[in-house]
């Protein structure tokens, strides 16, 4: 049990390094050398795992509530103005609330973990 939460002030980064990787890993097969600089994004969830830094740690998570945030309400209000939606429409939907929340959570779960630290 003392592993588990050992690691799991890991998992929000983790997360969010793995999306970076996806995104990645979908540019570049479309556009090529381009998608390179997405991987920029990645640096500062890699320097809080290796070396984890309070103030940066509590500025992610503020900057990716408010990003989370942002992307909560943009997908309230297509939600609400679909009036007819098709099946791959609503897959969509799906797959796109489950991030927007997961993205959500990990953001709390960041500055939690930031605030647990200063305490």
């Amino acid at each position: 049990m003392e592993t588990i939460s050992k690691y799991s002030k890991f998992v929000p980064y983790l997360y969010f390094l793995a999306v970076i990787a996806l995104w990645f890993t979908d540019v570049n097969q479309s556009n090529g050398l381009t998608a390179y600089p997405i991987l920029l994004f990645g640096i500062p969830f890699l320097w809080q795992i290796i070396k984890p830094n309070k103030k940066l740690n509590f500025s992610l998570g503020i900057t990716f509530v408010c990003l989370s945030s942002y992307l909560i309400l943009a997908y309230l209000s297509d939600a609400l103005n679909i009036i007819s939606v098709s099946n791959q429409a609503k897959q969509f939907m799906v797959y796109g609330g489950i991030f927007v929340v997961a993205n959500f959570v990990m953001a709390l779960w960041m500055i939690r973990n930031s605030l647990k630290r200063s305490f």
